[in-house]
């Protein structure tokens, strides 16, 4: 158990580091990420500190219950998503690489119906219907559509979420967006929260799937 004196023994050597008093060590660093500032590593590499939004800044067509309901692993991995962001943006200069991205402005035309609103997305990924049956397992179907989706400029990445109600969500950015799915959820599910953040995106909305789908007929218009 660690006394009071050595914990301000602790904050006193943190204080000192921010201040650039010296520094820590890899592991000294390691245990600051993860256990102090619950951050990913390689935020203490970037220029500057990211900007972070708050989730009800980020998720603004979320019913309150649903941004109150987020438990804090979850809040977690919604910043690692931002973290994935600026990491993308410094990697790749501030564009995305993809050569036809798939931007902020695709017309869903919502007066449409859902059949050729989704005709509309399989084309824009280049994914028709006689492809899909091409997918010899659950496994097989969601890299298809990973893979199409990726080629679009979006980039998915997988974790376990401890919060087993959420099954994934988007963050919504003009060159990274990015999608992650909870991989803890049979790949059946994990196709489905890919293809239904994808829509969030369509949208130009971040968005986050949930088991419970009740909570989408209190969604404004």
């Amino acid at each position: 158990m660690t006394s009071p004196r050595s914990s301000r023994n602790a904050r006193k050597r943190i204080e000192a580091w921010e201040n650039g008093e010296g520094g820590p060590t890899y592991a000294k660093l390691e245990r600051l990420a993860y256990e102090i500032y619950k951050r990913p590593l390689a935020i203490f590499f970037l220029p500057a500190p990211p900007d972070e939004p708050k989730p009800r800044t980020e998720f603004r067509s979320l019913p309150d219950a649903d941004l109150s309901s987020l438990q804090r692993h979850t809040v977690l991995l919604i910043r690692k998503g931002h973290a994935f962001q600026t990491a993308l943006d410094e990697l790749y200069q501030r564009r995305n690489p993809t050569e036809r991205p798939l931007g902020e402005r695709f017309p869903c035309l919502r007066s449409a119906s859902i059949s050729t609103q989704a005709h509309r997305v399989r084309e824009l990924l280049g994914v028709s219907l006689d492809r899909v049956p091409e997918a010899s397992s659950d496994d097989d179907a969601l890299k298809l559509w990973r893979r199409a989706i990726e080629a679009r400029g979006v980039f998915v990445f997988k974790d376990s979420f401890k919060q087993g109600t959420i099954s994934g969500f988007c963050l919504r950015h003009e060159e990274f967006p990015i999608i992650l799915i909870n991989n803890s959820t049979t790949k059946t599910r994990q196709t489905f929260s890919l293809v239904h953040e994808l829509a969030h995106l369509l949208f130009n909305r971040s968005g986050i799937s949930r088991f419970d789908n009740a909570a989408i007929h209190e969604l404004p218009p």
